[in-house]
C-alpha cells in the first residue's frame, strides 16, 4: 500500500485540480486558496498522510454542505469548527473513535476539508483515504459510490455548525434507511444552520465488518493533486487540448475539450430552499453578446448538469460525465460560486471581463455511473431542470 505525505504545496495544488475537476461544484477555489493562505500564516508545517484504505480503521465520509455563496468568504476557523463540532457529534453517535476520513466528492473546498481535519493535533485522525464517492462533486448525496453500496449504510449522519463556543454548538445526527432520505432531512438542517454545515455520514468501522472498502473511486486525490500540480508549476497557462490530454493521462477518462476561449455573458443564480445553488451560466465567442456567433447555456445546481448549444438540438454534455471550467486567461479551474465566476463576468455592469473560459467534457468513471443508483438520482434532478433525455451510461 502506497502512502504520500501532502504538506501546505499539495492541499494548494489538491485545490486547484479539484477547481477543474469538480465540474462547477465542490465549494469556491478562492474560498479555498484564502483558507490554505490562513493556515500557512497560522504556521503550520506539517503533513497528512495520504493512501488506499486499509480495511481495518475506523472511518467516515466528511464534507461541508450547503450553498458555496452562502458560505463566500469562508475562513479558516469556518472550517475548522464545523469539523470539530461535526467529528465530536459523530463520534458521539457511533461510539467510535475515527481513525481516518474520506472526501465525499472532489471539489476545492471538500478535497481539502478531510486533509484540514487530519492536520489538526487534538484529534485522534491520522491520514486520509486516496479517494472520492463521485470523482466529481455531485448535488446530492445519492449521486455517489457510497450511496449506491449494498453495505454502507449512510446513517448515522450527524451535522454540525461552526460554532467557536460549545455552548453555542448546533447539531443533529439523523438516522434513516438511504442516502436519499438523509438528503431529504440534512437539507432542512443545513438552512437552519445558516446554509452549510459540517456533515459526517457512511460509517466504515468493525460494526460493518469495514464497509467503505469496494465502495469508493480510489486514486483521485492523488490525481488531482498531480492536475494541481501541473496547473500551478507551468510557467504559462497551459493551452486548453494540453489540460484536456492532462487529465485524461491521469485519470484514465475521456477527456475533451468543448467550448475554447468562449466569454461569459449572463449569470442567473439564486439559492434554493434546500441550499443548493442554482443558475444558468452563458457562454459565447464574443465578450458583447450582440456581436456572438455561437451561444451556449451551462445550468447549474451547484455543480454544472447539463450544457446546451444554441447550434444544436442535443446537449453538448449531460451529467453524469463532468462539465468542467478552465481559463487559458487565467491558467486556472473555477466553480459556480459567486466569487469564482466574478473574475470572467462583472456582476456589476452584468458584462464578461474579457477573460476567457473553456469548457472540458470528462467522462464519468464506469464505477461511478455503474453504482446503484447514480444515474436515476442524476435523472431526477435534470427533470427537474427540464431535461428528460437519455444520460452518459445509462444504456
Amino acid at each position: 500500500m502506497t502512502a504520500n505525505e501532502y504538506g501546505l504545496t499539495d492541499f494548494r495544488y489538491i485545490a486547484a485540480g479539484a477547481a477543474i475537476l469538480a465540474s462547477g461544484g465542490g465549494g469556491s477555489y478562492r474560498d479555498a486558496v484564502s483558507v490554505l493562505n490562513e493556515l500557512d500564516k497560522s504556521g503550520w508545517k506539517g503533513t497528512v498522510r495520504v493512501q488506499d484504505y486499509d480495511d481495518a480503521t475506523n472511518c467516515c465520509v466528511l464534507a461541508l454542505m450547503g450553498s458555496p455563496d452562502a458560505a463566500d468568504g469562508m475562513t479558516l476557523a469556518d472550517v475548522e469548527y464545523s469539523i470539530v463540532n461535526t467529528v465530536r457529534t459523530f463520534e458521539q453517535a457511533t461510539g467510535a473513535t475515527l481513525g481516518c476520513l474520506i472526501p465525499v466528492e472532489i471539489g476545492a473546498i471538500n478535497s481539502i476539508v478531510p486533509l484540514l481535519a487530519a492536520a489538526r493535533s487534538d484529534n485522534a485522525i491520522g491520514w486520509v483515504v486516496d479517494g472520492d464517492g463521485a470523482g466529481r462533486a455531485v448535488p446530492e448525496l445519492p449521486q455517489t459510490t457510497y450511496g449506491g453500496s449494498a453495505s454502507l449504510a449512510a446513517s448515522p449522519c450527524s451535522l454540525a455548525n461552526d460554532a467557536r463556543s460549545p455552548t453555542e454548538v448546533q447539531s443533529a445526527t439523523l438516522g434513516a434507511r438511504t442516502a436519499a432520505q438523509i438528503e431529504s432531512l440534512a437539507g432542512g438542517i443545513v438552512s437552519a444552520f445558516g446554509s452549510f454545515s459540517g456533515i459526517a455520514l457512511w460509517p466504515s468501522n468493525a460494526s460493518n465488518g469495514f464497509a467503505l472498502s469496494g465502495s469508493y473511486l480510489a486514486g483521485t486525490l492523488s490525481q488531482t493533486r498531480a492536475l494541481g500540480q501541473f496547473l500551478l508549476d507551468s510557467p504559462a497557462p497551459p493551452d486548453t487540448s494540453r489540460v484536456a490530454q492532462c487529465i485524461a493521462n491521469l485519470t484514465g477518462r475521456r477527456s475533451t475539450p468543448v467550448v475554447r476561449n468562449f466569454y461569459i455573458t449572463s449569470v442567473t443564480q439564486s439559492t434554493t430552499r434546500g441550499s443548493l445553488d442554482t443558475g444558468i451560466i452563458r457562454l459565447d465567442d464574443a465578450p458583447d453578446p450582440a456581436r456572438s456567433t455561437e451561444t451556449h447555456y451551462l445550468y447549474n445546481l451547484n455543480e454544472s448538469l447539463i450544457m446546451y448549444s444554441s447550434l444544436s438540438n442535443v446537449p453538448d454534455v449531460i451529467a453524469p460525465d463532468s462539465i468542467c471550467y478552465y481559463s487559458e486567461s487565467t491558467g486556472l479551474g473555477f466553480s459556480n460560486a459567486t466569487d469564482d465566476l466574478a473574475v470572467y463576468f462583472d456582476p456589476r455592469t452584468g458584462k464578461s471581463t474579457g477573460k476567457t473560459v473553456s469548457i472540458i467534457k470528462v467522462e464519468a468513471a464506469p464505477p461511478f455511473y455503474k453504482a446503484a443508483g447514480v444515474v436515476a438520482s442524476f435523472a431526477g434532478l435534470l427533470r427537474s431542470i427540464g431535461y428528460a433525455g437519455a444520460l452518459p451510461g445509462a444504456a
